[in-house]
């Protein structure tokens, strides 16, 4: 029995978009029974039965978060669409082809958290997706589902939709709040910056991602319980995987967790249907880049939490990167150096010094003009980012753009020292 579909159940739908569609599809089902059957407190502990995991890259349990919310007379929710990681799709895909659920599924937030006010923070090169949700947002107001006592349940919320300004590091949830206060989103400190305690102009904040928000109408239809019996261990519900790179159907899949391997999301029908004929699996990131690379080995690990964890890399934002032996991994190493050195805010002298040597010395090899000994000296800088290059990362910055540059450029080193060195003694690339 496969399992159901969830933040993906429209899909399918080429009018998935709209509210005709939505509504013929139990559109607003979970909120009016959240706002009209349930109290906010009762809606917290579904979240919380179901243990659903955030799906923005840290994987922190959404119905903790809220528990860890200050106590205090104005609440502000905080909905992160700035999906910025490379090569992660599968937000975009949710604003873009489902806005009402999100809409539906941040009011919901909102109300078990007790907000009157909600941001959706939407980045800004997602032109039809910010019209999409701004129509859903104006739909809601239009039937009842926003605004003042929303179906007669004495609750009121307004929704802001926000564009950001397509700065990586404002998806960072403190970065974030910054720029929504109309700032430079600067990573804040934490302790005392934690947004549950200061958050969005200093008042409890919580910031849930664009998919965590959206699994809320089925958890409240159906049961956390029934959410929780999805996946296995921490890994409950499904997930929506986007995997590309060097498959022959690259695409945003969503599965149950657990229930699928990297092995069958990258070789099967139903997904990724392989390498192209005569290549081999060289490698692939498993979370996005940020994410410490796995290899061949690695490939019947399941796509759960924990087990990614155990072999020493992450789930993340849920992209899955794919190289085969025909993709150069000094260059996939620099370019991803590259991103992170062009994208660091400034604030912390490890990242935006480190990451920029690092950069450069990589470009150097990556054109034939490196040395032997700038090896040692890549694997040198990584470690006065993030001491010891382990996973999860020790940290020397604010927040954890800088330990997202070594991860990259030690896997390809450790893993791949011979084509570094193939680049050095023969003075180019040898994939060119």
């Amino acid at each position: 029995m496969s399992a159901p579909s969830i933040v993906g159940a429209r899909l399918g739908y080429e009018d998935s978009y709209t509210l005709e569609r939505f509504l013929a599809t139990d559109g607003d089902a979970g909120l009016r029974r959240a706002l009209l059957e349930l109290t906010p407190e009762q809606v917290h502990a579904e979240v919380l039965e179901a243990n659903l995991l955030g799906r923005g890259g840290a994987g922190f349990e959404a119905g903790r978060k809220w528990s860890m919310l200050r106590k205090a007379p104005r609440r502000y929710l905080v909905v992160n669409g700035d999906e910025s990681e490379p090569a992660t799709f599968k937000d975009h895909l949710l604003v873009e082809r489902d806005p009402h659920q999100l809409v539906e599924g941040a009011t919901i937030a909102a109300y078990a958290i007790g907000a009157s006010v909600a941001f959706i923070y939407l980045r800004g090169e997602f032109a039809l997706g910010l019209e999409r949700v701004q129509q859903a947002i104006n739909d809601a107001y239009a039937r009842g589902a926003l605004g003042r006592n929303i179906f007669g349940s004495g609750f009121s919320l307004d929704i802001v939709l926000q564009p950001g300004a397509g700065a990586y590091i404002c998806g960072e949830e403190t970065a974030l709040l910054e720029s929504l206060e109309g700032k430079r989103g600067f990573p804040r400190i934490k302790p005392p910056y934690f947004p549950a305690v200061i958050g969005l102009y200093g008042a409890p904040t919580i910031v849930n991602n664009v998919e965590t928000v959206s699994n809320l109408p089925w958890i409240v239809r159906h049961g956390g319980a029934a959410f929780r019996a999805l996946g296995a261990g921490r890994s409950t519900g499904t997930r929506i995987f986007a995997l590309s790179g060097s498959v022959r159907r690259p695409g945003a899949f969503e599965v149950e967790m657990t229930s699928v391997t990297f092995r069958e999301l990258i070789y099967g029908d139903a997904y990724g249907q392989g390498l192209e004929p005569d290549r081999e699996l060289r490698a692939f990131i498993p979370g996005g880049v940020s994410s410490p690379w796995l290899f061949p080995e690695h490939l019947d690990l399941p796509l759960g939490q924990d087990e990614v964890a155990k072999a020493g890399s992450m789930l993340g934002s849920g992209s899955i990167i794919v190289m085969d032996d025909g993709d150069c991994p000094v260059r996939a190493a620099w370019r991803i150096a590259r991103f992170f050195a062009r994208e660091s805010c400034g604030q912390c002298t490890p990242c935006r010094e480190g990451g920029t040597w690092i950069e450069q010395v990589l470009r150097r090899l990556e054109l034939g003009y490196g040395r032997e000994e700038d090896l040692d000296l890549l694997l040198d800088a990584c470690d006065n980012i993030s001491p010891g290059v382990t996973w999860p990362p020790a940290q020397t910055t604010i927040c954890v753009l800088g330990p997202s540059i070594p991860p990259s450029v030690v896997a390809a080193i450790r893993r791949f020292r011979d084509v570094f060195l193939t680049h050095i003694k023969e003075e180019r690339c040898p994939y060119d």
